[in-house]
């Protein structure tokens, strides 16, 4: 299995910068973040710090959606061979799964013509998410996988027969890959187990917190913090949820440990200026998601627990998961992990499920609860709102695991050029 900066067996020295190559994106998450936030999280980050640093080379050509604006214009310094307009297939739903491979499989014919002559070393076609491949393609497929939710919850996201047959069309293409990225090495031992994706195609590129959330990044203002807070409803003290509100999160868990505190009482000795049951705070939450997850905990009693915010931007979000008492990821699967790496970037410690990554990133900076065990996260849950020695011992670990690997985008930048230039090929036309 490649790690992170072990490249220098596969030709490219890790001391010093790549050659650069033509690189196909399908940048059309970024064109509806709402849709694939993740995915949308991923490319501002890896095309922000490719925009800062540019490399002899290397050229872009970017896939967009017809229908809707380019968000790729922001990236000033990228030299852009091209920009290709594809159909809006996401309002075929399941069926686009079917439809999309051989769509960007016309989109990526030609597109490496002659990028030797604008100095390209190779070219490689770049795909993150859970979005298409395309089919039989003419370059070497390089893929971002950020998520393993529907092969490890087939039960959810295979219920129809455009599901079933696209995700066995993609499974397939992933193993035919000529390089997987992933964030961590359980991630990667997950890809090998339900993928069967052979070891020397798994690359391990760590992810990095958002600029916005490093120290350096996040200027002290308690008065705007505070005028937030109060905007959504918000007491001192409270905890954060973060991310995509769906089969992933063990939504039912989180509520009935809730419910759980509130029917147990009000713990001796806390502060009668902190609220009992804890309160949390689901950031990124949508219309309908609010309307679904308030009528759930108010079948439960505890509707007043839970507070909302619609997705915010990267400043705002980093303040609040600074001053919050933790940050809390119960899920069924996860891939990624980055809600863990930018708590720990903001000194705030996590409660969450052990499952996927999540042991490997939280380390002792965090209580780890097995899924679907309401009492065992209804005791995480009370512990690091009301223990202020378990939480303030949990906050130091956390600034501390922070502190020990301050990585950057520019880091994973580096890293996933790196990967282009392991499996880039030089083409003067496509085949």
């Amino acid at each position: 299995m490649t790690l992170s900066g072990s490249n220098s067996r596969l030709g490219v020295d890790p001391n010093q910068r790549p050659p650069g190559v033509r690189v196909v994106l399908d940048t059309r998450p970024l064109q509806a973040p709402d849709r694939a936030p993740l995915a949308a999280t991923y490319l501002d980050g890896l095309l922000t710090a490719f925009d800062s640093d540019p490399l002899e080379g290397e050229s872009f050509t970017f896939l967009l959606a017809a229908d809707l604006p380019d968000a790729t214009d922001v990236f000033a310094h990228l030299d852009v061979a091209g920009r290709r307009q594809l159909p809006p297939t996401r309002i075929l739903r399941a069926g686009a799964m079917t439809i999309d491979p051989f769509i960007l499989r016309g989109a990526e014919l030609g597109t490496s013509w002659r990028a030797d002559r604008r100095g390209a070393a190779g070219a490689v076609y770049h795909a993150v998410g859970n979005g298409p491949l395309p089919i039989g393609s003419g370059l070497p497929v390089v893929v971002t996988l950020l998520d393993l939710a529907p092969w490890e919850l087939p039960q959810v996201f295979r219920r129809s027969l455009a599901n079933r047959f696209g995700q066995r069309l993609r499974s397939q293409q992933l193993r035919e890959a000529a390089a997987v990225i992933v964030g961590s090495e359980a991630t990667a031992q997950a890809a090998r187990r339900v993928l069967r994706i052979h070891p020397d195609r798994l690359h391990v590129v760590r992810l990095a917190p958002r600029a916005g959330f490093a120290p350096r990044e996040r200027a002290a203002d308690p008065g705007a913090a505070a005028l937030l807070r109060e905007r959504l409803g918000l007491a001192a003290r409270y905890l954060v949820l973060p991310g995509r509100f769906d089969a992933r999160l063990d939504l039912g868990t989180l509520l009935s440990a809730l419910a759980n505190l509130a029917a147990t009482g009000r713990p001796a000795g806390l502060d009668s200026s902190v609220p009992w049951p804890p309160r949390v705070l689901l950031v990124g939450a949508s219309p309908a998601d609010r309307a679904s997850v308030a009528r759930a905990a108010a079948r439960k009693g505890i509707g007043d627990a839970i507070a909302y915010a619609p997705a915010l931007p990267v400043a705002d979000l980093a303040g609040l998961i600074q001053g919050a008492r933790g940050v809390i990821l119960p899920v069924l699967s996860e891939a990624a992990g980055l809600p863990i790496i930018e708590a720990f970037a903001c000194g705030t410690p996590v409660v969450a499920s052990s499952v996927g990554p999540i042991p490997e990133l939280v380390g002792p900076a965090g209580l780890l609860v097995e899924p679907r065990e309401p009492d065992r996260l209804a005791t995480a849950l009370a512990t690091i709102w009301v223990d202020d020695a378990v939480h303030g011992r949990l906050t130091g670990m956390a600034g501390t695991r922070a502190a020990a690997d301050p990585r950057t985008w520019q880091d994973v930048a580096g890293e996933t050029r790196a990967v282009y230039a392991n499996v880039g090929v030089t083409r003067s036309a496509d085949a």
